[in-house]
C-alpha cells in the first residue's frame, strides 16, 4: 500500500449518538467513553495500555465489525464456545479504503485453542485439501501452544490482507516475537495492514507504526519510548537490584 487511500481500514468511528449509556460496560471504559474517531496507520497500528483499559475489547469490536468470529480465525470461521463479547461492534463505523483485502485473519492468544479445535472438526467433516494444510500441515493440537500459534502466523497469513492480533506475545518467546516483527515487515511489504493489541515493547518496536495508548484519560498517540510498558522494562534492566529492593522491602521491619 503506497498511501492512506490504499489502506483497507482508514478510520474507526464511534456512533456516539446511538450509544444507549456511557455508564454501562463497555461504553464506560475510559478508552471508549472518550472515543470519537481513530485514524489508523496504513501498515501497523498498535493498541497498548494497562489491563482494564479496553484494548482487547476495542480490538474485538473492530474484528466483529469487519465480520470476524469473536474467538478468531478467518472470515469463514463461524463457531462459538462461549458468547462473551461486548456489543461495542454495533456502535462502530469502519471507514474503508478503496482497495479490498485478499486475505484476512483475527489471531488471539486466549482463544486460539478453540480455533485449532474448529479446524480439526471442519477437516474431519470435509474433503481434501484440508484447512490445516494452509497452517503448515501439522495438527495445531500436536504442537505446543506457542509453536502452533507461530505456525499459524507464519504459514496462514498470505499477504495483501487485513490482520488483527490480540496480545500475540502471550504465546511467544522473546525470540519468536522478534521473528514475528520480521514476518510483519514481509507482509507489510506485500500490501498488508495490521491492528495489534499488545503489552510487548519488542513487538511495539516495529518501525514507523502508530502507537495508540489507552489510559484513564482516553486514547492518545505516543512513541515506544514514552509508553508505560517501555519505561517499566527499561527501569528493570537498567537497575534491577534497586527495583527489586523497592518491591520486596518491608518498611515495617
Amino acid at each position: 500500500m503506497d498511501g492512506l487511500n490504499d489502506q483497507y481500514i482508514r478510520r474507526i468511528q464511534l456512533k456516539r449518538e446511538e450509544v444507549p449509556s456511557f455508564r454501562k460496560y463497555p461504553f464506560n471504559l475510559p478508552s471508549v467513553k472518550s472515543l470519537d474517531e481513530l485514524e489508523l496507520h496504513p501498515h501497523v497500528t498498535f493498541l497498548v495500555g494497562e489491563n482494564g483499559m479496553g484494548k482487547s475489547t476495542l480490538l474485538e469490536a473492530i474484528a466483529l465489525a469487519i465480520g470476524f468470529n469473536a474467538e478468531g480465525g478467518s472470515l469463514n470461521f463461524n463457531f462459538s464456545t462461549y458468547d462473551s463479547h461486548s456489543e461495542l461492534d454495533h456502535y462502530l463505523k469502519l471507514i474503508k479504503g478503496t482497495v479490498k483485502p485478499k486475505d484476512s485473519f483475527f489471531l488471539r492468544a486466549e482463544s486460539f485453542y478453540n480455533v485449532a479445535s474448529s479446524i480439526e472438526e471442519m477437516d474431519r467433516e470435509g474433503d481434501a485439501p484440508h484447512i490445516i494444510d494452509s497452517f503448515g500441515g501439522v495438527s495445531l493440537h500436536e504442537q505446543s501452544h506457542g509453536e502452533s500459534f507461530f505456525a499459524t502466523f507464519m504459514n496462514r497469513f498470505r499477504g495483501q490482507g487485513i490482520y488483527l492480533l490480540d496480545e500475540p506475545e502471550a504465546a511467544l518467546s522473546p525470540l519468536r516475537q522478534l521473528s514475528m516483527i520480521t514476518r510483519i515487515d514481509e507482509l507489510v511489504k506485500d500490501h498488508s495492514q495490521f491492528i495489534i493489541a499488545t503489552h510487548s515493547p519488542l513487538i511495539m518496536a516495529y518501525p514507523s507504526a502508530k502507537i495508540l495508548e489507552l489510559t484513564e484519560e482516553g486514547i492518545h498517540e505516543t512513541t515506544l519510548e514514552n509508553t508505560h510498558h517501555y519505561s517499566i522494562m527499561k527501569q528493570f534492566f537498567t537497575n534491577k537490584e534497586r527495583l527489586l529492593h523497592h518491591l520486596f522491602h518491608d518498611d515495617t521491619n
